[in-house]
């Protein structure tokens, strides 16, 4: 990893079955205030709240609960915590990687990120591209003289917003999504741009064939795309034994009946995904993650609570049943390398 900042695993409880709790403390960018939080109209505001200190703090809270039973607890609870989860920067390895890595694994996993009380399914996966552009420079004075690689690149970003992939839907999912995340181009303001990069941030359904997707981005002219990041996107069977406990688990809780749902963004299950381990998300309620309005709701902190503790109840009663389902398996680390785009994938064996 590219930082010193700790990860941190521990556990309660002994059994056939283990369960983890994965939590991630970083958050993105906010202003200044947002890191001095409030509570207001029944919610905790501040940078991070939602996404995702409050669902921390829960799972925090329900460690130390299932403390007190110690050895009695015929499963194995663990908690992962990682700092770097909202990372954008091209490291070598992460943290859930490396946790993973060293066999801090499980038989089902709750990423902790905002769901509203819902349980994430699916999430999209992640194809991030770097787009060059090239123009012709000139006077700007006389810019018909010149190409301007600035309004090249807005033709090549519109021409990748109509690739079909991009208006295919699903049973969790309306659209996939491409979200132009960066741009920089000119280096003086009385001459015409002759090169521009834009950094292209795709979400595609977890159902779409990855290599459909390349082959559309080819087709894309007058541009040089390379892939600069790529996470895969997750699926876990609604019927899933532990999903369904779940559920049962967060019904209880809430007093109301609890859907499955589809994720637009992505998370760090992935990596167990990986190892064949399923992932879901599973957070509290509120709004503005990522944004300047970020707030969790105080009362969903404690039915939060109460769900993981009840879903380890159920697992603790059942653990019999669901010893085995999960078959934990390895990857083969061979690192393909794509000719086209240039990024380097796992793939399974």
């Amino acid at each position: 990893m590219h930082t010193d900042l700790p990860v941190l695993s521990a556990s309660v409880g002994e059994g056939p079955v283990t369960i983890v709790l994965h939590a991630h403390i970083d958050v993105v960018p906010g202003r200044p205030e947002q890191f001095s939080p409030w509570q207001e109209g029944g919610f905790l505001w501040g940078r991070g709240a939602y996404d995702m200190k409050g669902a921390t703090a829960a799972m925090l809270a329900v460690m130390s609960d299932l403390q007190e039973l110690g050895s009695r607890l015929p499963v194995k609870v663990r908690l992962l915590v990682v700092p770097d989860e909202e990372a954008d920067d091209d490291r070598d390895e992460w943290g859930t990687e490396r946790l993973v890595e060293r066999g801090h694994l499980g038989d089902f996993v709750i990423c902790g990120e905002p769901t509203d009380m819902y349980v994430g399914v699916q999430a999209k996966g992640v194809l991030d591209l770097r787009v060059d552009v090239a123009g012709r420079s000139a006077h700007s004075a006389t810019p018909w003289l010149g190409t301007n690689a600035i309004l090249r690149a807005i033709d090549v970003y519109e021409e990748l917003l109509r690739l079909p992939f991009v208006g295919e839907s699903s049973e969790f999912y309306e659209r996939a999504s491409v979200s132009l995340s960066r741009i920089a181009a000119g280096d003086r303001l009385n001459k015409v741009p002759d090169h521009c990069t834009m950094d292209i941030d795709i979400r595609h359904l977890p159902e779409q064939d990855i290599e459909r997707i390349r082959t559309e981005i080819a087709t894309v002219r007058g541009c040089s795309i390379r892939e600069i990041a790529r996470r895969p996107p997750i699926q876990v069977p609604t019927d899933n034994p532990y999903v369904e406990l779940l559920l049962g688990a967060i019904d209880s809780a809430s007093g109301r009946p609890v859907e499955c749902v589809g994720r637009d963004g992505t998370n760090d299950g992935f990596h167990f995904i990986e190892r064949g381990i399923p992932s879901v998300e599973f957070g509290p309620v509120g709004s503005g993650h990522h944004g300047p309005e970020e707030k969790v709701e105080i009362e969903s902190l404690r039915r939060y609570r109460a769900a993981l503790r009840q879903f380890i109840a159920e697992v603790c009663v059942r653990r019999d049943d669901l010893t085995g389902v999960t078959r934990i398996h390895g990857l083969d680390r061979h690192r393909d390398h794509d000719a086209t785009t240039g990024v380097a994938t796992l793939r399974e064996r």
